[in-house]
């Protein structure tokens, strides 16, 4: 039996994760088999129990993986006050987020599936939106993001639905034009912040 070092263990296992994430926001949670999810990483299903308990805590990790994901390289990586705002606004309705959900948002998604999990996935979750929601706020007023966390999350709301729907529309049109009014919509909740 070969042995590996716990570096090899951890790096297997945070490729697990990232291609689990990937896979649950292109297949969903329930259409996303742990035989699926191991062979995407390459992997056998044998390997699965070495790093994780269940199929129901790969899925909280990779779920808390993307949220992560989302907060360090698009929340955090937009610059303080409305302008930054505006820029993620403007990336997160847009065409392309929406039609690349593998590579974007776990929000736009998984939510509908998230909500009908247990609550252990749905406070992992929860602990994550927060968290991203904070960013949104400290973009929103950064003198006091405390005092937009809830604005914060309705604009998050506002988008992840907008992108929802767009991608469940077959009409292309008009799922672009619903992106459009979603952007104009954002927009004015961001323009309202700027004013005194």
């Amino acid at each position: 039996m070969v042995r590996y070092t716990k570096e090899h263990k951890q790096e297997t296992r945070q490729r697990i994760i990232a291609t689990a994430g990937k896979r649950i926001k292109r297949s969903g949670i329930d259409g996303s088999r742990v035989a699926t999810l191991m062979k995407d990483a390459d992997l056998t299903n044998g390997a699965f129990y070495a790093h994780f308990a269940s199929k129901d805590d790969l899925v909280d990790t990779a779920i808390a993986h993307e949220l992560d994901l989302l907060h360090t390289n698009i929340v955090e990586q937009t610059a303080p006050g409305a302008a930054g705002l505006e820029q993620l606004v403007r990336w997160y309705l847009s065409p392309d987020h929406r039609d690349n959900p593998v590579d974007g948002c776990p929000n736009a998604a998984l939510l509908d599936e998230i909500a009908r999990h247990g609550d252990t996935t749905r406070q992992v979750y929860t602990d994550g939106v927060l968290v991203v929601t904070d960013g949104l706020a400290a973009r929103m007023t950064p003198e006091d993001p405390a005092a937009s966390r809830v604005k914060a999350l309705s604009l998050l709301g506002l988008m992840v639905g907008t992108v929802q729907l767009s991608r469940a529309i077959t009409d292309r049109q008009l799922s672009d034009d619903l992106l459009e009014q979603g952007l104009r919509n954002a927009l004015s909740l961001v323009d309202a912040e700027r004013r005194p």
